[in-house]
């Protein structure tokens, strides 16, 4: 008798969790569907960044070669001539023999990119930074276009994405007998309901791994989450150790990613100075000449110093984390200063650029960037799917939520809410207030309560 009750009792347990499970998984597919649609879209066109560029600024990049090419010097002073009144602020060599030089300015208060013939040095284009296509993406993917709330609204939906996973990955796990069809395979014989939720969970079960991928890769790029995690990895020595200094490292308030855009794991290196004492500054010309002595990656950008105590920081962002560098100059000895190549960064530093590369579908080339797009079509097809399988199954009168259960059955359920809120600080805040709506809300208007199925 005694054991028959307590056979009854697991039962009433897993069924209420089940139930909670579900109801999660419910709330969170319906209110994040659209951001992760948003995100797989904008996600889906940035992946082919560099194709799409070649095509729409093909004038502007390509060049023929002709023999020797024309100083940075040379190039930049031409630059200034057509722009009396701007600042240069960076100077970018190409990558290839048959790519254009970039040098950027600051014209009356715009981010101008002036392309130049590296053979010729003769101007052949120009752009404003703000209005590129694909920076207007990567805006809309990152922030939504909307500054911090939207980086907010997007990270705050990309950690949810999160449980949506392992809540999914809880309903979709056999509960009896495992079977290839429904589980693996979608039904196609059982009716349309059941076809349906075959055709959203399946394929859900297919990229969650990815999906999960995609999500912790992207969070060290967020404004909150991101930033401190990458304040720990560097304090902890794991974003990057002191031995990259010729010397002591420098102290120093400002960083790396304040002057120049540089690899994730040296975003919050410390800027050194370059010595004051009576020197001329180094040519650009001889900066480029540091550059090939050093072996850096011919995607190479150099950023100008803005001051008298300012150095030159070097940065190349390449396709392959492993060719990652940063490197500050001395302007006027050309001392290098510190030189942070992937060999250098911490465990965590290392981990994160191989994530980034992956994300971006740059490491692994072509297919890199096809297994990276079945994904975001999957996040597409499957958000999508959820939806229209909530309105088959949508009543009339209320939202048709799973119901409710008593919160004492389901405790462990909400420890693991609690842990995920610990880990994902924006979550854990969105819960609070999710508890507070429901609390002073939906459980005190009879109305609510019924539409909530609470």
């Amino acid at each position: 008798m005694l054991k028959a009750k307590q056979i009854e009792n697991e039962k009433q347990t897993n069924s209420s969790l089940y139930k909670t499970v579900w109801r999660w998984h419910f709330y969170a597919g319906l209110i994040l569907a659209p951001f992760l649609i948003i995100l797989a879209v904008t996600g889906s066109i940035y992946l082919y960044k560099p194709q799409i560029e070649n095509v729409i600024y093909k004038d502007f990049y390509e060049v023929v070669p002709k023999g020797e090419r024309v100083s940075a010097s040379e190039q930049i002073n031409e630059v200034k001539k057509q722009y009396p009144d701007a600042v240069v602020t960076m100077y970018r060599p190409g990558e290839s023999e048959d790519r254009s030089s970039e040098v950027s300015i600051m014209n009356l208060e715009e981010s101008l990119t002036i392309f130049s013939d590296p053979y010729t040095g003769k101007i052949i284009g120009e752009l404003n930074n703000d209005e590129r296509i694909m920076n207007k993406i990567e805006e809309f993917h990152g922030e939504l276009m909307a500054g911090t709330l939207g980086d907010r609204i997007v990270e705050l939906a990309a950690c949810w994405a999160v449980i949506l996973v392992i809540t999914g990955f809880y309903l979709w796990i056999p509960k009896k007998k495992f079977t290839i069809n429904g589980v693996l395979v979608p039904r196609f014989n059982k009716g349309r309901k059941i076809l349906v939720r075959d055709l959203h969970a399946v394929p859900a079960y297919w990229i969650m791994v990815g999906m999960l991928f995609l999500i912790m890769t992207g969070l060290p790029w967020s404004g909150f989450w991101g930033s401190n995690f990458q304040n720990i990895a560097t304090q902890s020595g794991m974003g990057y150790p002191p031995s990259i200094w010729t010397g002591s490292a420098p102290i120093s308030t400002i960083k790396t990613k304040d002057i120049a855009d540089v690899p994730w794991a040296a975003e919050n290196l410390d800027i050194p100075s370059s010595e004051v004492d009576g020197f001329i500054p180094l040519s650009i010309d001889e900066v480029v000449t540091i550059a090939d002595r050093e072996g850096i990656d011919p995607s190479y950008t150099i950023y100008l110093p803005s001051e008298p105590t300012g150095v030159y920081t070097l940065s190349a962002y390449p396709p392959k984390a492993q060719d990652e560098i940063t490197m500050h100059v001395d302007q006027y000895t050309g001392a290098v200063l510190s030189d942070y190549r992937y060999d250098n960064y911490g465990f965590v530093g290392k981990i994160v650029a191989m994530g980034i590369t992956l994300h971006k579908g740059t490491q692994f080339g072509w297919f890199n960037q096809l297994i990276s797009l079945i994904i975001c079509w999957g996040i597409i097809f499957v958000s999508m799917s959820g939806y229209y399988l909530w309105l088959v199954r949508k009543k009339k009168h209320d939202i048709s939520a799973p119901k409710a259960p008593s919160a004492r059955k389901i405790r462990a359920f909400f420890i693991l809410l609690i842990v995920l809120g610990i880990l994902f600080p924006l979550v854990g805040l969105s819960l609070i207030i999710i508890w507070l709506i429901d609390w002073l809300l939906i459980q005190r208007i009879p109305r609510l309560k019924k539409i909530f199925n609470a």
